[in-house]
């Protein structure tokens, strides 16, 4: 299965993109990071459609698992992602074409936070806007880091959540406490 990882940090080599490169090292995949793309908040006019965000979902389509990283900021997803979620609305109304290339697709979250827990609220974001598309919403994997990333701390339970996700051929639900 093609995998890329779309990740939606503020902080460079912070908690979550250290946890997306844990990942990386024990699973095949493509990283993208969307401070790299100039993606312009959403506009019914869609003034923005010459920015990087068509391109970036032409290149994301050809994959079969989409991985959602970001940090947990206010019980929601990082302000990067959630402008790359709004524009998901250009593939409903001028790109309808290329968003039903989204249906049968599947995505999952890997996610940092403060909190013991990953809020339900996050979640549920992610798993309707799936929903929605026609996407199946798999899993999430998240890392509870009060400060920094130890990846002593976290790597084993990866390893076991990727191991479920290949025994079961299907992926599950990882809420994991430190």
């Amino acid at each position: 299965m093609k995998t890329a990882i779309i990740l939606a940090s503020s902080r460079e080599h912070g908690n979550t993109q250290q946890l997306a490169n844990l990942y990386m090292e024990h699973q095949p995949c493509d990283l993208f990071n969307l401070t790299d793309y100039s993606i312009s908040v959403f506009d019914y006019q869609h003034r923005n459609q010459h920015d990087d965000f068509l391109g970036l979902i032409n290149t994301l389509v050809e994959y079969d698992h989409l991985v959602f990283a970001t940090p947990v900021y206010w019980y929601s997803m990082s302000a990067q992602l959630k402008i790359f979620i709004d524009r998901l609305s250009d593939l409903l109304t001028i790109e309808k074409k290329l968003g039903r290339t989204l249906k049968g697709k599947s995505c999952s979250i890997l996610a940092t936070g403060a909190d013991n827990e990953v809020p339900e609220c996050f979640v549920a974001a992610f798993k309707l806007t799936a929903n929605y598309f026609g996407i199946k919403f798999t899993s999430t994997f998240y890392c509870s880091c009060e400060d920094d990333f130890i990846v002593q701390e976290h790597v084993n339970n990866l390893t076991t959540y990727l191991a479920m996700e290949c025994s079961n051929g299907a992926r599950q639900t990882q809420k994991i406490i430190e």
